[in-house]
């Protein structure tokens, strides 16, 4: 079988992630960045190989880099921003890719890949799909991990009328006791719930309020387009599991600082089967940083990994409504290619069993101290 090669567009999602990208970038002034990355054209910024399934079938690929941070990707032209993204793609494309992702805010913006897809020389995926399915593999492990009876739990959905926060709802629904979905738009929320109110198998609400109802919940998902902090320190209960979605991330970097009794988990990380290497194209030889440890991938980048390896070069994910069924089947694509979730981290760091076992201390002595 021919081997197939993949893309996958990548953006800086904060200035740490652009001095990332180019190190010469360092001491340069925000407004500069801004204005450089405006004019910027796309280019290859990776060389991935090395991706190799346990029976032997293998892909290499490219990571090409759209250069836009989020607020800019919001704020242009919707035009301009698809003629940005498919500048990406077509330089995948010449390079021999045969499928291409859309990385963070590249599958968010306008109608989530679908004209993308129309437009471009080679099938889209948004990887929205895996990213889904590690998600709740992630929730569900922090919650077994902090000692909570998911089967009793409340668990909040911010982000609940987005692609993928709708899908997690249905998915998390049915090993809850009950469901509070978040989002900013009224009418919309209303509309979801009114939907699915009398499809899930647990109770189930929605609301406006997001401190509010996150202080009532033990699991949370967070999966927003926001580009600001959206869970602070002050709203969650003791021992919470919070599982991140979302790139920027949503939650305030002051719960680390003042929350040790809470688990906050990056879920969408894959660990990469074979022996895998992020080459820089400009510095051959030289690794890319991509912010994860040795072997690790987003999940939608893997998502775009296993479809080259599968020999599945189609859109399969793309706009607004996912298909809960193409998330079983990715699910079940990534372990027959041997990906699997990956270590547990946050806010940039490994989350070891010394500091689960501080963790679930500290949830015990907070929970204790709130009785009295």
């Amino acid at each position: 079988m021919q081997t197939r090669k993949f893309c996958f567009v990548i953006h800086p999602t904060s200035l740490q992630d652009v001095h990332r990208y180019e190190p010469g970038a360092k001491g340069k002034g925000e407004p500069i960045i801004r204005k450089i990355l405006e004019w910027m054209p796309a280019y290859a910024a990776v060389h991935v190989t090395g991706v190799r399934t346990p029976d032997g079938r293998e892909t290499e690929g490219w990571f090409v880099a759209a250069p836009l941070m989020p607020e800019q990707m919001l704020d242009f032209p919707r035009e301009e921003v698809y003629e940005r993204i498919l500048r990406a793609i077509n330089v995948g494309a010449e390079l021999g890719a045969n499928v291409a992702g859309l990385g963070a805010f590249t599958g968010v913006v306008g109608d989530a890949g679908i004209t993308i897809n129309d437009r471009s020389p080679i099938p889209v995926t948004t990887g929205n799909s895996l990213t889904i399915a590690a998600g709740i593999r992630s929730l569900f492990r922090g919650a077994q991990e902090m000692g909570i009876d998911a089967k009793e739990a409340t668990a909040v959905v911010v982000g609940a009328t987005g692609s993928i926060g709708s899908a997690c709802v249905h998915l998390i629904a049915p090993r809850v006791k009950r469901v509070i979905m978040i989002a900013r738009n009224a009418t919309r929320l209303r509309k979801f719930y009114d939907s699915i109110k009398d499809q899930l198998p647990c109770e189930v609400s929605y609301s406006l309020d997001l401190s509010g109802s996150v202080r009532q919940a033990q699991l949370i998902l967070t999966a927003t387009s926001s580009t600001q902090d959206v869970i602070e320190p002050d709203d969650l209960q003791a021992g919470v599991v919070v599982c991140e979605l979302s790139l920027p991330h949503d939650v305030s970097r002051r719960v680390a600082q003042e929350r040790p009794d809470v688990l906050v988990i990056e879920g969408g990380n894959m660990l990469v089967p074979g022996n895998p290497r992020f080459e820089r194209v400009r510095e051959p030889g030289t690794d890319f940083d991509l912010g994860l440890p040795p072997r690790t991938a987003l999940a939608c980048m893997s998502e775009t990994m296993i479809l080259a390896l599968e020999n599945r070069c189609e859109p399969f994910t793309l706009g607004r409504g996912i298909d809960l069924n193409r998330v079983i089947e990715i699910d079940r694509m990534a372990e027959r290619c041997g990906f699997r979730l990956a270590g547990m981290r946050a806010f940039d760091a490994a989350i070891g069993g010394e500091e689960l076992e501080a963790k679930r201390a500290a949830a015990a002595l907070r929970r204790s101290q709130v009785a009295v």
